[in-house]
């Protein structure tokens, strides 16, 4: 999932101090697990927002929406009449979905209010970690399920450093040595073999070097 935290109150309130009428617009999926932009996390900002304006002497309207997902047309759909009511939109979706909605309310301000920080897995209730930089490549059969691409601190595609220690990377004590676990995961499953295959280097094109990408399925196209 993509993995994103609200961000501070301060800067939210600054960015919305020019609108009077504010949609604040969650999303109920990635952002939602994460505890950064789902229908809780809208309620609560909401309520924020309305105290600290009216600490200050000011005031501004509030309205509150949260949709399945804000990177869908059908489901963008259904604040269209939100985003005509007020002046500003709050997205508390991932920059995808800032920028779906800011490009189907053409008209409209659209703010964000999270920060995206990468795609990664719920390790355990409250901690959330990286585990893919979506580089368009994914060579994870060799790797025996494990990314060496975001994992390891160096990106090597041809084995280990020689620089960890004790399993751990030597860039950083606290990580675990990726090659390690790659290794260990390789003698576990008897593929130990794959350890020969040389990966070639990176073409960072096909990912985040190369543009905006584009996915298209001919067969889903009606």
């Amino acid at each position: 999932m993509i993995v994103g935290e609200q961000k501070p109150i301060a800067e939210i309130k600054r960015m919305v101090a020019p609108y009077k009428k504010l949609l604040i617009l969650g999303c109920g999926t990635c952002v939602s697990t994460c505890f950064a932009g789902g229908k809780d996390e809208v309620a609560t900002l909401a309520s924020a927002l309305r105290l600290a304006f009216r600490a200050e002497g000011g005031e501004i309207e509030v309205e509150e929406l949260t949709v399945e997902r804000q990177c869908e047309n059908e489901f963008i759909q259904e604040a269209a009449a939100g985003a005509a009511r007020n002046s500003a939109v709050l997205s508390l979706a991932c920059g995808a979905g800032v920028q779906a909605i800011a490009r189907r309310f053409g008209r409209t301000p659209v703010l964000p209010g999270v920060n995206t920080s990468f795609i990664g897995v719920l390790e355990r209730q409250g901690v959330f970690t990286e585990e893919c930089i979506g580089c368009g490549n994914c060579e994870l059969a060799v790797f025996g399920g494990i990314c060496p691409i975001t994992r390891c601190s160096k990106k090597l595609l041809n084995g280990p450093c020689g620089g960890s220690q004790g399993g751990k990377c030597e860039i950083d004590p606290e990580t675990d040595c990726a090659w390690q676990l790659i290794i260990d995961r390789l003698r576990v499953l008897g593929q130990m073999d794959n350890l020969r295959t040389y990966i070639p280097p990176k073409d960072w094109r096909s990912s985040i070097s190369g543009g905006p990408r584009k996915l298209v399925r001919e067969d889903l196209i009606v």
